[in-house]
């Protein structure tokens, strides 16, 4: 990130300054080479639109969502207990973040901790942008015409309703945006939410990640979207098994707009 402006909570409150919004950047964000990725793509929006954010860098914990998932109580509580002190240290009020897991862990289950924080995910600070006019994607969109099908992260969507943001950023580009006959409320996991990602696949007829990506190979799509880290390792796994890296691409909603927007 040495070629982007990045500042970090630390640096701002030395400075005396407060930011307006916490990018949230997650484990996914901060260390998968892929992940990466969108976290540039996000910070080059950010810095575009002028928003008035920082990081908390080296600073910045698991959030435990893992450790409750896998049934260690302890281990969340212990996590979550240092970032709320962290955060309220800070004065953080607002939070966005990429990775669903995160998004969903910080807005419903850290205000059980007294961490209570106003928490958006990555689709709807873009979205909101596009629409106050901050972030203008002017002239021709490179997907002016291309289909994009959407996959609906499961802590996104099912988990805390969020299905209209990153349609309508789709639409914004000019692009066919082509649902699935399992989306939004219906639709099926890809397989990281259930840990698939990290373990070795049960016995059975194909892997769900792979069952996932043929349903998006059936409405012939340009571009199979996504807004989680995971979900975009796991479709993009399955495009791999397919052998369709060259006619299809897994994006992230961010990296759609970024590239829109040619920054």
């Amino acid at each position: 990130m040495s070629e982007l402006k990045v500042p970090t909570m630390a640096e701002c409150q030395a400075n005396g300054k407060s930011p307006e919004i916490l990018f949230w950047v997650g484990c996914a964000g901060s260390f998968d080479d892929r992940a990466k990725k969108i976290t540039k793509a996000i910070v080059k929006i950010l810095n575009k639109c002028k928003v008035d954010f920082a990081v908390l860098g080296t600073e910045e914990n698991c959030t435990g969502d893992p450790a409750r998932r896998a049934g260690n109580e302890f281990t969340f509580q212990m996590q979550a207990m240092m970032n709320i002190q962290l955060l309220d240290a800070y004065e953080v009020k607002k939070i966005v973040t990429a990775c669903p897991h995160c998004y969903n862990t910080l807005k419903n289950e850290y205000s059980d901790l007294g961490g209570n924080y106003e928490v958006v995910h990555h689709s709807q600070l873009i979205q909101s942008l596009i629409n106050q006019g901050k972030l203008k994607l002017e002239g021709e969109s490179i997907y002016k015409g291309k289909k994009i099908t959407f996959h609906d992260p499961c802590y996104l969507g099912r988990a805390n309703d969020v299905y209209e943001a990153p349609r309508e950023m789709i639409i914004k580009l000019d692009a066919e945006l082509t649902e699935m006959n399992k989306c939004r409320s219906k639709g099926l996991c890809c397989g990281a939410g259930g840990a698939q990602m990290f373990k070795e696949a049960e016995s059975g007829e194909k892997e769900i990640n792979v069952e996932r990506t043929e349903q998006a190979l059936e409405t012939k799509p340009h571009v199979i979207a996504t807004g989680c880290p995971f979900c975009n390792t796991m479709m993009t796994d399955g495009i791999k098994n397919k052998e369709k890296e060259a006619e299809v691409k897994v994006l992230d909603i961010a990296e759609l707009i970024a590239n829109a927007a040619e920054l």
